[in-house]
C-alpha cells in the first residue's frame, strides 16, 4: 500500500484534477491494461499521461499521431546498413515501457491498427519476425471527442484492446486556481522522479492477480455481461475479453483500497470504464452510444441483484 500512496501522490504533483481519476489510472496499471483517456483539449490528459510514465524508473515513448503517420512510425523498419552490409531493424517507438500515444483518433485506422497485436499479445510482427515487447507494457492513448474536426472513430476491435476508457472532466474551482497559481505541466512535470522500478511494478501487477474474488461475484460478473448480449437496446454486447478486464479492475480497485478480496463496490465502480466502450447500440451510431449505453449499464446494475 506504501508504494500505492508514494505513486498516487507523485501523479498528484503535476495533475491537480480529481483523485478519482488517478485512482482509476492506478486501476488500470496494476490490471496490467490499457487506458484510454478521451476528453477535451487541455483538461490534463497528456499530463496526468505523462506524470504517470514519468513516476517509474522506465522506457518512455511519446507518439504524437497525426494523419500523415504510417504502421513503420509506430513499429520501426528494416534497413540496410552498408557498414555490415546487411539489414537491420531499428525498432519503434513501441518497444517501449510505457507508450503515450497522444490524440490516437487524429490518425487513420490503418495506423492505429499497428497498435493492435501489441497491446493484445505484448509482441509485433514484422517482416516475417516476432519481436516480444519488454515487460511492464503498457500503452496510455489520448483522445479529443469525435465532433472535433480531423478526428476518425477507432474501430471497435482498437477499443476493446484498452481496459478502460475514462474521461476527466473539468477541474473544480479550488483545482483550477491551483492549476492557475503553481502552472504544474510547466513547473513540475520535467523534474518528476521514479517512484518505482520496474521490476516494482510487475510485482505489483503479479500480486493484484493473486487478489481473491468469491465465486458468486464472479458469477455477478458474468450475469452483467450477458445481460448486455441480450439487452434490447444493445446490437453488440460485451465479450469475454470483456468479462476478464472487469475482473482485473476489480481485483486492482480492492489492492489500492488495501483488501486482499474483492467486493461487490468493486465490480459495480468499473463497470462503465471497462464495458462501455464495449457495447454498440441498436442505431449503430457513435454518438448514440455515448448516451444509450451508459443508461443501459445503469439499468442492468439496478436490474441485478449484487452479491452480499
Amino acid at each position: 500500500m506504501q508504494r500505492i500512496h508514494r505513486l498516487r501522490a507523485n501523479i498528484q504533483q503535476c495533475y491537480l484534477g480529481h483523485d478519482a481519476v488517478v485512482d482509476k489510472v492506478i486501476v488500470c496499471l496494476l490490471g496490467r491494461g490499457h487506458l484510454l483517456i478521451e476528453d477535451v483539449p487541455g483538461v490534463g490528459k497528456t499530463t496526468l499521461a505523462s506524470a504517470l510514465a514519468r513516476s517509474f524508473d522506465v522506457s518512455l515513448a511519446r507518439i504524437q499521431l497525426t494523419p500523415d503517420m504510417l504502421p513503420a512510425d509506430v513499429l520501426g523498419v528494416t534497413v540496410w546498413d552498408n557498414q555490415q552490409n546487411e539489414f537491420r531493424f531499428k525498432a519503434g517507438p513501441i518497444f517501449a515501457n510505457i507508450v503515450l500515444a497522444d490524440e490516437i483518433n487524429r490518425t487513420t485506422p490503418r495506423t492505429q491498427s499497428a497498435l493492435l497485436e501489441a497491446m493484445a499479445e505484448g509482441q509485433v510482427s514484422i517482416d516475417g519476425m516476432t519481436r516480444k515487447l519488454i515487460e511492464p507494457f503498457l500503452v496510455i492513448a489520448t483522445q479529443n471527442p469525435h465532433e472535433f474536426e480531423g478526428t476518425y472513430f477507432l474501430p471497435e476491435s482498437q477499443l476493446d484492446r484498452f481496459l478502460m476508457r475514462i474521461n476527466l472532466g473539468y477541474p473544480a474551482p479550488e483545482e483550477e486556481a491551483r492549476i492557475l497559481a503553481t502552472d504544474p505541466t510547466r513547473t513540475q512535470l520535467a523534474d518528476l522522479k521514479p517512484v518505482m522500478t520496474a521490476e516494482e511494478l510487475v510485482q505489483l501487477q503479479d500480486e493484484c492477480r493473486s487478489i481473491e474474488i468469491d465465486p458468486t461475484l464472479a458469477d455477478y460478473i458474468v450475469s452483467i455481461a450477458h445481460a448486455t448480449r441480450e439487452h434490447e437496446h444493445l446490437q453488440i454486447g460485451v465479450s469475454p475479453r470483456g468479462s476478464l478486464a472487469l475482473l482485473a479492475a476489480a481485483k486492482a480497485t480492492a489492492m489500492i483500497h488495501g483488501r486482499d478480496y474483492v467486493v461487490p463496490d468493486d465490480i459495480t465502480t468499473n463497470v462503465q470504464d471497462v464495458f462501455a466502450h464495449r457495447c454498440i447500440s441498436n442505431s449503430y451510431l457513435h454518438d448514440a452510444d455515448r448516451d444509450t449505453v451508459p443508461n443501459v449499464i445503469r439499468e442492468i446494475l439496478e436490474t441485478l441483484p449484487s452479491p452480499v
